[in-house]
């Protein structure tokens, strides 16, 4: 089994944890992470580039120039998608960007890049109570984890005053992410590079993707 090191707030190693193979020790499959961070990333966009139609567009109820007798060709709308002013023919529309992707698909991207995390020592067990918001405690932990840019804490559960006290303490640090276990994906996995974990959020990681 892959074994973790254990870090108390001080940045100290207080022990090791074993996890499963499964979860954290399989063979990343780049295919499959290529495929849930396009996917995620395409959930990602917005889609709410619009221009107007001839139907949209104000104006043009009247016929701009008499059909004859004016030597220029005959018009109809000055809203009409040739005319300087009129709408746009085929042009974007609202759209969702978003690509479907199978659970079992997910679950694998996800075992791969904590996987690829692990076999590069950038996962972090953190095992300690924060007992009121500070965030300068977090960077005295970042900084005695040489976790100083770019990290992923990962807690349990929000709705708990110490999962809570750890977010507000570490997300006002410059380039950190503060998820949930049900929250992470393989994006933020593989932009941040340390994942500072707590124990409980490792163990509901381990029962919802083993």
């Amino acid at each position: 089994m892959a074994v973790l090191n254990i870090y108390d707030l001080a940045g100290n190693q207080t022990g090791t944890v074993e996890v499963k193979d499964s979860v954290f020790g399989i063979e990343p499959n780049q295919a499959v992470l290529h495929e849930v961070l396009t996917a995620e990333l395409a959930a990602a966009r917005q889609g709410t580039a619009a221009t107007k139609t001839r139907a949209m567009v104000k104006g043009g109820g009247r016929k701009p120039f008499k059909q004859k007798g004016t030597g220029r060709a005959r018009q109809g709308s000055i809203r009409a998608p040739h005319m300087v002013g009129g709408g746009v023919t085929f042009g974007p529309q609202p759209r969702s960007y978003e690509k479907k992707v199978n659970k079992k698909v997910r679950n694998l991207a996800l075992r791969s890049a904590l996987s690829a995390k692990v076999a590069a020592g950038e996962i972090l067990v953190l095992d300690g109570t924060v007992d009121a918001p500070k965030t300068k405690t977090i960077i005295a932990l970042t900084n005695a984890l040489t976790a100083t840019t770019k990290q992923l804490f990962v807690v349990n559960d929000l709705a708990t005053e110490a999962d809570y006290n750890l977010y507000l303490s570490a997300r006002n640090l410059e380039n950190a992410v503060v998820l949930q276990p049900n929250e992470i994906g393989v994006y933020w996995l593989l932009k941040q590079e340390k994942v500072i974990v707590t124990k409980e959020a490792l163990t509901t990681i381990e029962e919802v993707l083993a």
